[in-house]
Parts: structure tokens; sequence; C-alpha cells
């Protein structure tokens, strides 16, 4: 099946989340996505947390997902020289080591300015690859807080809270996919043509999340007001909360539009507040936030989860339940979407998720999960490269690379 990506080979270089990310939304969608490793152990992230009976992480079979393996040691001068090699061959490199990296290792942008002035070289750092900033380490965890992400989510008065996820790393990679997707884009010019017009994508995890902050900034600079932490709710919209009912459960409810507020607080039996003109707009509802979502929350708690849902739904108000991974996986619409692929990891099956958006006439699938470290070295090396097995054998005695799987 062609995918929007068939026929771009890409060369992934660096570890852990935000890279390898990339390259797994670029395989999904058809480039041929060839993934260098350290020879023993491979990307650490193939052993973080929960493993399954073979000691290999159950993320890194998504997350590995398509990607062809190939090991090589780029401490030393001749896994340098075929990494160069490889990135030659390429349309797009992904890499996500500290700035200076690459180029200490002769693999830096100006080197294939002239070997592959098409390439797209992508990279993806904590701060970018300028600034006073650039060298420092580039954690997601840190990144999220200096990006303003951070001082937002959590309640007033105490401290910010994480999501349960490394979301800096992910939305650094949905950056660079889209990065690289516009520069391949640039390569063709208004009649159609390729031309060779190779740049650099240059995508931090901090300005990645700041991309994410709506109008703080213009509201800082408009009008001197800096955001804060608003718990559940949001700030100048009501109401949008989530509330606990009579069985435990939590809800989500998004009553902010001025006819759905209406019909929420008629259906709730607060008929009073609905016609109350002190509340008929966003800006009146704000100023009596308190006494709304008391008189919501007093409602949810006297009925279960279920009845709210389906009161609500029956009014046509947004309303849903919170979910965890095992609701999803029981519902009926995630399951009609195809929100789960299941793949077979030495015969036994594993769901994992699905990878967005969808695309009516070039979807993109999962071919095969993530590998054994070094799985591919043979097919890469002479397939791309034209090594011999004489070649590729003297390399694994030499310690370069390392056959697995």
């Amino acid at each position: 099946m062609h995918k929007p990506l068939t026929g771009i080979r890409v060369i992934e270089m660096g570890q852990l989340l935000a890279g390898p990310f990339t390259g797994c939304l670029l395989g999904y969608f058809g480039a041929e996505v060839i993934k260098v490793e350290p020879p023993e152990g491979g990307d650490p992230l193939r052993n973080w947390r929960k493993l399954d009976d073979t000691g290999t992480s159950f993320w890194w079979r998504s997350l590995g997902r398509n990607k062809k393996s190939v090991t090589l040691d780029l401490r030393k001068a001749r896994g340098q020289q075929l990494a160069g090699d490889l990135i030659a061959s390429a349309d797009v490199l992904v890499e996500n080591f500290r700035p200076g990296v690459m180029e200490k290792w002769g693999l830096g942008p100006e080197v294939f300015a002239e070997r592959n002035p098409k390439l797209v070289y992508a990279r993806i750092s904590g701060f970018g690859q300028t600034g006073p900033y650039a060298n420092r380490p580039g954690f997601a965890s840190v990144c999220e807080g200096m990006s303003g992400f951070r001082y937002l989510n959590g309640f007033p008065g105490e401290a910010p809270v994480r999501p349960n996820l490394s979301i800096g790393d992910t939305i650094a990679g949905i950056h660079a996919a889209l990065g690289i997707a516009l520069a391949l884009l640039a390569q063709r010019s208004g009649d159609g043509r390729e031309q060779p017009l190779g740049q650099v994508v240059d995508v931090s995890l901090v300005e990645s999340m700041f991309n994410l902050m709506e109008a703080v900034v213009p509201e800082y600079s408009g009008a001197g007001v800096v955001r804060e932490a608003s718990g559940t709710t949001v700030t100048g919209i009501v109401p949008t909360n989530t509330y606990r009912c009579a069985d435990g459960k939590f809800v989500v409810i998004g009553g902010n539009g001025d006819s759905i507020f209406k019909r929420l607080m008629t259906a709730i039996g607060r008929a009073d507040m609905a016609m109350d003109t002190r509340m008929a707009n966003n800006a009146g509802r704000v100023e009596h936030q308190v006494a709304i979502d008391n008189a919501i929350a007093k409602w949810c708690l006297e009925h279960p989860s279920a009845q709210v849902i389906a009161v609500l739904e029956a009014e046509r108000v947004p309303v849903g339940p919170i979910y965890n991974v095992a609701d999803q996986m029981a519902d009926p619409h995630f399951q009609a979407r195809s929100l789960f692929e299941r793949v077979e990891i030495n015969g036994r099956p594993l769901d994992i998720p699905a990878i967005l958006p969808k695309l009516t006439g070039t979807p993109g699938t999962t071919e095969w999960p993530g590998g054994e470290v070094g799985s591919h070295n043979d097919e890469v090396l002479q397939s791309v490269l034209g090594l011999s097995a004489e070649a590729i054998q003297a390399l694994v005695a030499e310690g370069v690379i390392a056959r697995r799987g």
C-alpha cells in the first residue's frame, strides 16, 4: 500500500523518546526508518518500565515499530564513517544528541551540504542549537517547567503537577515530524519538480511546549496578566470542570456556551440559574463561577456517573467520563475507530496504540513491532552500503557492530 512517505529514507540517531518518537511517526506513514543504536544494549528505552518475558520493554514494541535496527559504535572512527555513509544515502536525518555531539563525530550538517545537498537534517534538543542555554541537559521535566506548562498545571498555592508521561518529548517529536514534512514539501518547486534544497530543522523541547501556551503571552503583554494554575478548571471559561459523582467516579462537563449553559442548568434542576440574566454570557458566569460550580457539583454527587452522563447527553451538553487505559480498551467507540493495533511478540499477542492522524486514502500502519538490537545489520549494510558478508563479519570482530536477533 502506498503511504505518504513511501520512498523516503530516514536515519534515526539518538535514543529514548523525542527522536525515536519522530522516527516512529515517520515510519508509520511509510518512511524507511533505519535506527542506529549502540552495539551493547541498544536504545536504553528497550529496558525501561514494564518488561516482557524476553526482558524487553513493552514500550519499545510500540516506539520501535517499523524500524530497521543497525548497531554502530559511534565512539570508533569506522562506526562514524559508516554512519556518515548511511546519512549520505538518506532523505532525512533525525538526531537528538546534545548540541555539538554530531559535529564531534564529524557528522554535523555542514558535512553533508555537498555530500547530500537534499538532506533534511532534523535536530531535537532541550533548548535548541543556539542561545546561552543550548548546551544545558535537556530533560523533558526541566523543559516542561521552563516552557510555562508546569506553572499552569496544578492547583493554586500548591506545587505544580506533572502528568505521568514524558509529554515534552512527545510534543517535540510531533513538532519535529511536522518540520520534516514541511522541509520535504519545500523541496518541490511550483511546477512540481524536485529541487536540491536541504535544511536544518531545529526543534527544542522548551519551544515545543511553549508553542502550546495559547494566549498566555499576549495577555501578559497587553494586559499585564500572568495566568495562574486553576486546578480542574480553565481560567476565564465557565462552567468547565471535573465533578465527582455518587459512585466515586469523575466526569468532565463543559457547559460554557450560552445556550448549552441554559440546557445544563435546566437539566440539573436549576432553571433559576439558567434564566438568570447575570449568567447569560461567559463574562457574567465567570463572576458567578463559585455558585455555578457548587450547583453542578451538588447535583453530580447525588447521581451515579452513568446517569449524569445519560441525562446531560440527552440535553446535548458536552460530558464524558475520566478514562484509564482499561476503560479505553473496553470502549466501543475506541474500538470502532481502530485506536489499537495487535502485533505478535514471539507468538503472543500485544496491543499497541495506532498512530494518528487518520488518512482515508494513504493511511499509516504498523508493519512490524519493535525488534531486537541489530536485527537489520546485514540487510541494511549490504543493500544500502554494499558491504560484503566478509566485511560485515570483520565489523563484528572489531566491535563496530553487534549482530543480534
